[in-house]
């Protein structure tokens, strides 16, 4: 009975001491101003919940509270908005106030150059930068015949294989991105360059604990290692004064003398453009493998867009810029892959002093998650939206609606948005055209936080002519 008397107390004693610690973080961010909302734990905030329910979670706040509520997530105070008309003057409007807001791990390992991180004159700078490496005419010209050339080598010898499409995509976004900014030197820098920079990613994604065996202190011991072998390359093509068609030279020698970047923010735009390119390029093809296995009406129509394309070439001719101009069809693919998967959840900000937004203060120094997940599947902008449909998207003024936001918005669009639409297409080329393929069961898809299957996808390939 002494016993449990004594267990009842504890029992009692921790609902007592979490109720008073949840009411104490209640009142603590309970200002003047504020939309509603809950703040959870001290220090830990509502970031588990978030983290595990995902989009359950948004859903069930925003039932409770509007379409913009307070909340503690991802370790700092945070405001939540889903309107979307809020969304939209947010995303076009960053000077008046905000500031990029993403995670310290994410900047920390980036860099402080890099272009999520910067603002004002010096993001101009930035942006100027990457976009003056993918403009069409260096695409058409320079990059996809690399693109090519690496997709056609990429994908020879699938052939009878079982394989694992999420490891393969990953690989595949790593090493033509590696290809496009150092040329004939990626090979030899792949090797040594390619499990460091997977442990840079890992450690963007994980909290900001430096501690020994943590993602996030291999991370930054992974960037030295990038930065390091980086910096060599620089310093060799400095001394070989060769020149080179690709993204490192056009770097280095400024855009034709229009951005004259320091070694260090060169490097951090290559990590950039590796890093952005990867995650989204990597995952779309991924999906775009898994939705076109689902749909064979869709795979049908674009094996017929590809197979026509190869009608007009010999064997071995590469892709061509008027041939990526015609993929209508897969473009629309494309988009419908990035739409229903939803790769990008939303965006984060941050305000710099005290802001009116709908109505509520904002105070200074809190984030803003921009989430624009849902407008994903708002049955107004798109009819059936858990339907893969990507007929919708052969309407090319869908692109141009004010809550079209896949690729971001404002001056923070995402720059290689073309680029990485032109990686996916070469790819789906040699693909669908050389291959057929079956799952071979069990792998679950994850899409939140991340798009990912935690063991694999795995699919049988075999030739698409036997």
């Amino acid at each position: 009975m002494a016993v449990l008397t004594v267990i009842i107390g504890v029992v009692l004693g921790v609902c007592m001491l979490s109720t008073a610690l949840l009411r104490w973080n209640e009142m603590k961010y309970r200002k003047k101003g504020l939309p509603p909302g809950t703040m959870g734990w001290p220090l830990f905030g509502e970031t588990t919940d978030f983290l595990k329910q995902g989009p359950s979670f948004m859903k069930n706040q925003r039932a409770r509270y509007g379409s913009v509520f307070k909340s503690h997530i991802l370790g700092c105070p945070t405001i939540v908005s889903m309107d979307p008309e809020l969304n939209r003057y947010i995303l076009m409007n960053e000077c008046k106030g905000l500031l990029p807001g993403y995670p310290q791990s994410m900047l920390e390992i980036l860099g402080k150059s890099n272009i999520a991180a910067v603002h004002g004159p010096a993001h101009k700078t930035m942006r100027g930068a990457l976009l003056s490496l993918v403009s069409p005419t260096i695409i058409r010209q320079q990059i996809l015949p690399k693109i090519d050339d690496f997709m056609r080598s990429h994908l020879s010898n699938w052939t009878n294989q079982v394989i694992d499409i999420q490891q393969k995509t990953k690989e595949m976004a790593l090493l033509s991105s590696l290809k496009q900014i150092s040329g004939i030197e990626s090979c030899s820098l792949s090797k040594t360059f390619m499990p460091e920079f997977f442990k840079l990613v890992l450690g963007t994604l994980s909290l900001p604990i430096n501690l020994p065996n943590t993602n996030y202190h291999r991370g930054l011991q992974a960037r030295k290692k990038v930065v390091r072998m980086l910096g060599d390359l620089i310093d060799e093509r400095r001394k070989s004064e060769e020149t080179h068609e690709d993204m490192l030279n056009l770097l280095m020698n400024g855009g034709d003398n229009r951005y004259n970047l320091r070694d260090e923010e060169i490097i951090d735009q290559i990590i950039t453009i590796m890093y952005s390119g990867y995650e989204t390029v990597s995952t779309t093809s991924m999906m775009a493998v898994k939705y076109l296995h689902d749909h064979p009406r869709v795979l049908e129509e674009l094996r017929k867009e590809h197979l026509g394309i190869r009608e007009r070439k010999r064997a071995e001719d590469p892709l061509d810029w008027d041939d990526y101009k015609s993929m209508k069809f897969t473009r629309a693919v494309i988009f419908e892959t990035s739409r229903l998967a939803t790769i990008v959840n939303g965006v984060l900000r941050k305000t710099m002093k005290d802001m009116e937004l709908n109505g509520f203060v904002i105070p200074k120094g809190w984030k803003i998650y921009v989430y624009t997940r849902e407008i994903n599947y708002d049955p107004c902008l798109y009819p059936d939206p858990y339907a893969f449909n990507p007929w919708r998207w052969l309407d090319r003024s869908l692109e141009a609606h004010n809550y079209f936001f896949i690729f971001g918005g404002g001056t923070r669009q995402c720059p290689g948005k073309e680029l990485g639409i032109a990686e996916i297409s070469t790819f789906l080329h040699y693909f669908v055209t050389k291959y057929r393929w079956e799952e071979m069961g069990g792998d679950k898809v994850m899409k939140f936080p991340r798009v990912e299957a935690p063991n694999g996808l795995h699919i049988r390939v075999s030739d698409l002519y036997t």
